[in-house]
């Protein structure tokens, strides 16, 4: 794609989408071409308008952002639908991604997630976030179910994100490229991992997670299949440590 990716923002909170226009206006790969405060107005703009694509509200008054995914969907194929919640259920998940969504993200997302997100969907890739990228992780790697909620209950949503994929061997580079984030970010979230679980390096880290049952493929069985060994991992990208 040549130019900035043109983006239309959907959301009934005046201040929400307000910011998030302002917020994501300052990127330079970004152009945004209007803002709908609700799913009816959202569809006359995409008609109007022709965004690349489509940040939106689930939730909404009138014709909601589900609703409105799928007719962009049905009537303009071309146009990329993320959706923008504070939902993290499963139904407004699938909802959403069998009306045609993209992506999912959540709310607390930074702005840099937002945009990489976008980045990534108008380059024809799907992009999720929260609670969303574990069944993600869960689809691209064949894990049968995410690892055992009592494990490590001091990492964040996140964080238990990243530490299943080094888990699971990957590098830092492919690690952001999947959760839509900057390796900067990875590294950063790999020091507070260590910390919390206590240990100084990824080798170490990978080993208490493997313990604890994170990193297992389906065709594998714990109790009499050993994981690979730490030195068979992916490098670190170049990070020292992370």
């Amino acid at each position: 794609m040549t130019g900035p990716v043109r983006v239309l923002i959907a959301d009934d909170h005046p201040m929400f989408r307000d910011g998030l226009r302002a917020a994501l206006a300052a990127v330079p790969q970004l152009e945004i071409v209007g803002a709908a405060a609700d799913g009816e107005q959202l569809l006359q703009l995409v008609a109007t308008t022709q965004p690349d694509v489509v940040l939106t509200d689930l939730t909404m008054p009138g014709t909601d952002g589900t609703a409105a995914t799928r007719q962009i969907h049905e009537q303009f194929p071309h146009v990329k639908v993320i959706a923008l919640t504070m939902h993290e259920d499963d139904a407004q998940m699938l909802g959403a991604l069998r009306a045609g969504a993209r992506g999912y993200l959540v709310k607390g997302a930074e702005r840099e997630e937002i945009v990489l997100a976008v980045l990534a969907v108008a380059a024809g890739e799907s992009v999720f976030s929260g609670a969303a990228s574990q069944r993600l992780i869960d689809f691209f790697t064949g894990v049968a179910q995410p690892a055992a909620p009592a494990a490590f209950p001091n990492l964040t949503n996140r964080e238990r994100d990243v530490l299943e994929l080094i888990a699971l061997g990957l590098g830092n580079n492919e690690i952001a490229h999947r959760l839509a984030l900057s390796e900067k970010s990875i590294r950063n979230n790999l020091a507070t991992i260590y910390t919390k679980l206590e240990v100084n390096n990824r080798a170490a880290a990978v080993a208490r997670s493997r313990d604890a049952g994170f990193g297992q493929p389906l065709d594998q069985n714990p109790r009499t299949s050993a994981p690979p060994r730490p030195e068979n991992l992916a490098p670190d990208d170049g990070a020292t440590g992370t």
